[in-house]
């Protein structure tokens, strides 16, 4: 179990969240942009000896992940005992087949990317059109957290009126299966 958590900029609440469910203690980290665009990370806390997650959200990825691959080898290299990763959104998945000629295949090629940087990774719903599970990207231990319950509860206790929307055709999977639970209808935008 995780005895430090390291919330990356925007995860603040969430961290609070799982700190307290997990008895976690929250160190910041501090990411300093320089003019030419590097990041330089700093950890605010000593990671030795104890084990570590890094709460960070994936939405724009190419602005975080060599900051997350940064905060993740310092970790370790000041003796973490093992690095994680919990991410609530998990880019660079929806490009899993070649859809046109010489496009790359983002999805492995990201998977071996977290897969150098982390001993297991935790994310809410990923994008998985064509493989079947984390497990057949990642050689580290992946584990998909569903929100669809939960945001239906929240949806019927807050917002029994609601029309759900879904930004695009690939999001109806997951608007149609929390519109269901909710009793609620839905429209997917074109």
């Amino acid at each position: 179990m995780m005895q430090i958590i390291i919330p990356f900029p925007g995860m603040g609440p969430l961290a609070r969240g799982i700190a307290s469910e997990t008895g976690a203690e929250m160190q910041p980290v501090g990411l300093h942009r320089f003019p030419d665009g590097e990041t330089l990370v700093t950890l605010g806390g000593d990671p030795s000896g104890r084990e570590v997650a890094i709460l960070a959200t994936l939405r724009d990825p190419d602005q975080l992940a060599l900051p997350l691959r940064f905060a993740a080898a310092t970790a370790r290299e000041l003796g973490a005992t093992r690095v994680g990763l919990i991410a609530p959104y998990l880019g660079y998945m929806r490009q899993d087949t070649r859809f046109h000629p010489r496009e790359a295949i983002s999805a492995p090629i990201f998977a071996a990317f977290l897969d150098e940087c982390f001993d297991w990774l935790v994310t809410a719903d990923p994008h998985l059109h064509r493989n079947p599970s984390l497990s057949k990207l990642f050689r580290i231990p992946a584990q998909r957290v569903a929100t669809a319950a939960l945001l239906a509860d929240w949806i019927r206790v807050n917002v029994p009126d609601a029309v759900l929307l879904g930004p695009d055709s690939e999001s109806q999977q997951w608007v149609a299966e929390v519109a269901r639970l909710a009793a609620r209808p839905y429209e997917v935008l074109r």
